[in-house]
């Protein structure tokens, strides 16, 4: 329910962005008027706005598919307050990927960005975590594989495509929310962890 409820506030506000620029801009995670204006809301807000339908959609499918089962394996794993404990790992990647973009760009006035790819990030490495055997299969490409080989194929073409530039996204984004969603899944349930990276060897 709190995975829905997340991509249901997510998609409303957005939809609302694509026809109110104002907004939109209002949302957007500036570094530099965080540096200069201290508007810290932006490092929150950006995760709840997208810049068009394709990136709406596909934020939302990839959290629907791997944050639900993460969401139902904190209550089976008798996490306390396990709604809250989503939330820190969902909101805390979102915020954890701005740090990378903030201190590169923050005496830049051009540099914007928005979307919640980075709290996905944090969603599907905490997945990959604790079910790294599990096949996944990428859009368009008909091969499945195991779960961590996604993982560190992700990060080689993240870093290799941050390295690139010229892309228009936020690579270095991705990459702080998925440390994010690695450290929190080591950090709160170590064993767990240890128990299912030992299963691939």
């Amino acid at each position: 329910m709190i995975t829905l409820a997340i991509i249901g506030l997510t998609a409303a506000i957005s939809i609302m962005a694509f026809n109110n620029k104002d907004l939109m801009m209002r949302y957007m995670f500036i570094p530099y008027s965080v540096h200069e204006y201290n508007e810290y809301q932006r490092a929150v807000t950006h995760v709840f706005i997208h810049a068009n339908w394709a990136h709406l959609l596909m934020n939302m499918f990839v959290l629907y598919n791997f944050g639900t089962i993460l969401e139902r394996e904190f209550f089976v794993m008798g996490q306390p307050y396990p709604e809250l404990h989503y939330l820190l790992l969902y909101f805390g990647a979102g915020l954890f990927a701005t740090i990378i973009p903030y201190a590169r760009n923050k005496n830049n006035s051009s540099y914007m960005s928005l979307g919640a790819s980075g709290s996905v990030s944090g969603i599907l490495f905490a997945f990959i975590c604790l079910m790294p055997n599990t096949k996944l299969m990428l859009l368009f490409i008909p091969v499945a594989f195991p779960a961590y080989v996604f993982g560190v194929l992700y990060l080689i073409y993240e870093y290799y495509m941050d390295k690139r530039g010229g892309t228009g996204v936020a690579h270095d984004a991705h990459i702080g929310g998925a440390i994010f969603g690695i450290v929190f899944m080591f950090v709160f349930h170590f064993d767990r962890v240890v128990g299912a990276l030992a299963s691939i060897f």
